[in-house]
């Protein structure tokens, strides 16, 4: 990973950056630099989790790296800003591998309270899995050198280095994604990259297997369980030849116990990605752990093997391998998918048309919302200017003029039935402070809550300029307000009503304007 910028955006998602602990909460973005008061090794499931607690005085919130035992660099005292989206665990809060970057201070280390565990039953306390753990501050990882921290003399661009990891993401089997993962390979090999396979499973299809054999196949390993004979990706083969780039089949899959030290393969992908080695993997939409229940609905068959959405999410890119339904089925009834003697029961059960309907929406739509984050990411970034219509996002502007409550009600169906998100936006006077009557804001901001809208207060002198940029910061597509109640001749001695002056702002940013009525409206 090459060095980077902690973001500076003033909001993520609609919702505000957490810059200090003491903000943060639970789905926001967190952007904080402190102090590692305490380290320690825990059990995150099946898989081991390095944990830091991280203060920077106004709280504390632990930073989990999932897969990892050990972080170089980050110890007890050490100084270190961290970006990523705060989750809460119990009673804490806590953010999954995040982006970090050691920072350069002179505050004397603080000594470890890993040795003090908390009162049974106070916030904050550890998993009994937990061990203490207090790590040296022995060498940071940068690039493919390994330097000792101590000759360092700036570490603000010290940054922890990862491999690039993608996924080919397909609906079902036969789609093409290891054909498309090897084909890949092939290619970066032409350029001069060193590609291996880690492992491929050519289920004896001949087309599979062709370009297979123009590759590096690191050895198997081969262990006895139950009386039969498996094989398995020998991790740590692929961790002593170190390539630039692995291809591994399969990231569900579970792993025969005894063959490693992780029971699923893509704990062995995140282990291979924390070395520095790039990975290219593949699986289908029905494995993912927000789907699966979903699909077994669906398809009437169980899905055995998962995978965290949020490994899959953590890819640099996803790539969707697709296929139309028919085509899947003529492949399958040409022998293509499984053999011959499973393609009748394949054919009537889980390979039907409107299966494999389902389960292309499926895909789709989790592409198309991993695609919106990184893009409204991006828009945020750099081109704040810019409206992408790539789906719809309505604002309903909220005032304590009398029928608001019904105002935001039906820019709540509005958004229902267009499936857009909805944000009620309250502009509060920058230079006084004033605000809306408490009371009734209140009411407004609960009526906002059960319709499912984001609440924002954002200070200004200019309300209509206000609600404008935000518009634009936010990538609003639609924006709705109440009628002004002003008569003509107050709008035309006080400069026109908020209404007015929205919309003729509004004409230069390819924004929508509602009009509704305050007269009041049966909630929904």
């Amino acid at each position: 990973m090459s060095t980077f910028e902690l973001t500076d955006a003033a909001s993520w998602g609609g919702r505000p950056v957490a810059r200090r602990i003491a903000n943060a909460h639970a789905r926001a973005r967190v952007v904080v630099a402190g102090t590692i008061r305490t380290t320690e090794t825990v059990t995150c499931g099946s898989s081991p989790a390095y944990r830091c607690a991280l203060s920077d005085g106004t709280g504390e919130l632990d930073v989990l790296f999932v897969g990892r035992t050990a972080v170089p660099g980050l110890a007890v005292g050490t100084r270190c800003s961290v970006e990523g989206t705060a989750r809460l665990d119990g009673a804490r809060l806590v953010v999954w591998n995040p982006l970090y970057r050691l920072e350069a201070g002179d505050e004397a280390p603080i000594p470890a309270r890993a040795g003090s565990p908390p009162e049974n039953g106070a916030p904050g306390e550890r998993s009994p899995s937990a061990q203490s753990n207090e790590v040296e501050p022995a060498a940071l990882e940068v690039g493919t050198n390994v330097t000792d921290v101590t000759g360092i003399t700036d570490v603000t661009d010290a940054v922890e280095t990862t491999g690039r990891f993608r996924i080919y993401l397909g609906a079902a089997a036969g789609v093409g994604k290891t054909i498309a993962m090897l084909d890949e390979g092939r290619r970066r090999r032409a350029r001069g990259t060193d590609v291996v396979i880690g492992f491929v499973e050519s289920h004896g299809r001949s087309v599979t297997e062709d370009r297979t054999s123009h590759l590096e196949v690191v050895p198997r390993r081969v262990i006895s369980h139950r009386g039969t004979q498996f094989e398995e990706m020998d991790l740590d083969a692929v961790l002593l030849r170190h390539p630039d780039l692995v291809l591994i089949d399969e990231l569900a899959h579970t792993n025969v116990p005894g063959t490693g030290r992780h029971e699923k393969r893509w704990d062995d992908v995140l282990e291979l990605l924390d070395a520095g080695i790039d990975v290219i993997s593949n699986v289908n939409v029905q494995h993912l752990e927000s789907i699966a229940d979903a699909v077994e609905r669906i398809t009437g068959a169980p899905v055995r093997e998962r995978v965290p959405d949020w490994v899959v999410r953590r890819a640099d890119q996803i790539e969707l391998v697709d296929s139309s339904p028919w085509q899947l089925r003529r492949r399958m009834l040409h022998g293509n998918i499984y053999p011959q003697e499973q393609v009748p029961d394949a054919l009537a059960h889980f390979f039907r048309a409107d299966n494999l309907t389902a389960l292309r929406e499926l895909a789709l739509r989790f592409l198309a919302d991993a695609t919106e984050e990184e893009l409204l990411k991006d828009l945020e970034r750099q081109h704040p200017e810019v409206l992408w219509e790539t789906t719809e996002r309505i604002m309903v502007g909220v005032t304590d003029a009398p029928g608001t409550d019904a105002v935001i009600r039906r820019a709540a169906r509005m958004a229902a039935r267009m499936k857009a998100e909805l944000h009620a936006v309250h502009v509060t006077d920058a230079r006084t402070g004033r605000r809306s009557r408490d009371d009734h804001l209140a009411d407004l901001r609960r009526v906002a809550s059960e319709v499912g809208a984001n609440w924002h207060e954002p200070g200004a002198e200019d309300t209509a300029e206000a609600l404008i940029q935000f518009a634009q910061r936010h990538q609003i597509t639609q924006i709705v307000l109440g009628a002004s109640q002003r008569s003509r001749w107050q709008e035309i001695k006080g400069g026109g009503s908020i209404v007015t002056r929205v919309t003729r702002l509004a004409t230069s940013t390819q924004v929508d304007i509602h009009i509704i009525g305050r007269h009041e409206l049966p909630a929904p």
